[in-house]
């Protein structure tokens, strides 16, 4: 996406909502990921939001990342928790055009920061591939597509689309 931003300056780029969350964590929690769904979420509400915007991470993302702690840690969230977070994303997403999903794939050139939990980071991609398939999550307003490959190719498939900065 940073490609696409660089070639298009008229849209406005929102940071990672991790870099946004005031706490310092260790690992990754549900506290962790509720947080960054919610600041997620906000932004994306016409009132919040810039008119034209590429934000890297969204609400479902994380609401993914909820649903893959829960596969990889044995330990469930709360269902209220789970259900929130359904809910959240579904609202955000109503305001979404375009969501353009990369997903993991070994043809890439995406590759994990040695940081990242891998387990976890392979669950949620499944997760979040599931997801957008998802037709109460998506709506039916917005437009899903994914993307692969070299970044020269997934930039050129992304221009590819009609996108109207001024819608």
């Amino acid at each position: 996406m940073s490609d696409f931003a660089l070639r298009h300056p008229e849209f406005a780029v929102l940071p990672d909502p991790f870099d946004l969350v005031d706490e310092s964590w260790d690992s990754p929690s549900a506290a962790l990921f509720a947080a960054q769904l919610e600041i997620s979420a906000a932004r994306l509400y016409p009132d919040e939001a810039a008119e034209n915007l590429i934000a890297e991470r969204g609400p479902i993302d994380f609401l993914a990342y909820l649903t893959a702690l829960d596969d990889t840690t044995g330990i469930p969230n709360s269902r209220e928790l789970l259900e929130r977070a359904r809910t959240i994303t579904r609202e955000a997403l109503a305001h979404i055009d375009l969501l353009v999903v990369l997903p993991l794939t070994t043809s890439d050139e995406m590759a994990p920061g040695a940081d990242e939990y891998l387990t976890l980071r392979d669950a949620m991609n499944d997760v979040l591939l599931d997801l957008i398939d998802d037709s109460e999550i998506i709506g039916e307003r917005t437009k899903v597509v994914e993307i692969t490959g070299e970044s020269s190719h997934r930039l050129a498939a992304l221009e590819a689309f009609p996108i109207d900065p001024t819608s």
